[in-house]
């Protein structure tokens, strides 16, 4: 397959400024007046039963990649896939669900496609806008700088422990109330303390999307595990490796550039590699102002937490290995 580079040299685009070279969470495209439009798409099957919670589940995921380069969002289209033979009214939950969430973040539908399908699937594709002086991008993170979280991890042990039927109501929920918890409030203050780098965490987990965060900086991340915040219940699911199978293709492919010295356990190692379904932002903020985002953040209702610092290095990991 031809790079798309190839296709669209950047020269000739010099308007796009994201989105034809390295990765980033969406496609940002200059306009007039020095602000840019920020375009990006995402939808997948359920991944909670109940139809609504989905739909707000897979809106505030879409919407996420659109606060994590700074923006706002202003419309929204459904994309949706759903089968022949199943209840509509399911469907109507699903999108409306979607709705409310997409309205939550200031937003509007304005349309959708849908086709048919063996499995309902649902997303959105989202357009926002920033000033172009404010697009934050994964790249930026400095040596010194301290890294934040927004949302606590495990969604992925906790959604594949519902399929497995082990799962209580009460952690079910919360995992559904911080999948469906926009990043809005979060995405907002990053702007007003300069956050240098951040990128939202999804389906490579917490190390795959740090990893690309270090990479694009030319800096080393080191990740302290007994910082990291866990939902309830996904540390007791880890431990009997109730893992969707996600996790194992991110620690494949990303643990070669990772350095735990041999000494994090098989289901921490699980929790740092486990796909994020609507994860927090990931980010680098300068260390003078940390303690004063981390205070407005949780002041906010956020479930922020500091679980790192970024050091010279080319691009890799360290995470040292406190036990809980």
């Amino acid at each position: 397959m031809r790079p798309l580079s190839d296709t669209f040299p950047r020269a000739n685009y010099p308007q796009v400024l994201v989105g034809l070279s390295e990765p980033d969470d969406a496609a940002v495209y200059a306009v007039d007046g020095g602000r840019a439009i920020i375009s990006t798409a995402d939808f997948f099957p359920p991944v909670v039963d109940d139809p609504y919670d989905f739909g707000a589940i897979a809106a505030a995921n879409a919407l996420s990649d659109v606060y994590a380069m700074g923006g706002r969002p202003l419309m929204a289209i459904n994309l949706v896939a759903y089968p022949d033979d199943l209840d509509k009214g399911i469907l109507a939950e699903i999108l409306r669900g979607g709705a409310e969430k997409v309205r939550e973040a200031g937003a509007v539908i304005a349309g959708g496609h849908s086709i048919t399908d063996a499995e309902p699937k649902y997303g959105l594709s989202v357009t926002g806008e920033a000033e172009v002086d404010n697009i934050i991008r994964k790249s930026g993170a400095r040596p010194g700088d301290r890294l934040i979280l927004t949302k606590a991890l495990g969604t992925g042990v906790v959604t594949t422990a519902l399929k497995r039927e082990i799962a209580s109501s009460d952690i079910v929920q919360h995992a559904v109330d911080s999948m469906s918890h926009l990043n809005r409030v979060a995405s907002e203050l990053a702007l007003e303390y300069d956050v240098r780098s951040m990128t939202d965490i999804t389906g490579f987990g917490l190390i795959g999307h740090a990893l690309e965060m270090a990479r694009l900086s030319d800096v080393d991340f080191v990740i302290d595990f007994q910082k990291i915040r866990l939902l309830p219940g996904a540390d007791a699911f880890a431990k009997q490796g109730v893992f969707p199978g996600g996790m194992a293709r991110n620690l494949e492919y990303f643990a070669q550039w990772v350095d735990t010295n041999g000494q994090l356990p098989e289901h921490a190692q699980g929790l740092l590699y486990d796909p994020q379904t609507s994860g927090g932002l990931l980010m680098a903020v300068e260390d003078q102002r940390a303690d004063a985002m981390l205070a407005d953040l949780r002041a906010a209702g956020e479930d922020a937490f500091a679980l790192g610092e970024v050091v010279a290095g080319s691009g890799k990991l360290k995470v040292s290995a406190g036990l809980r």
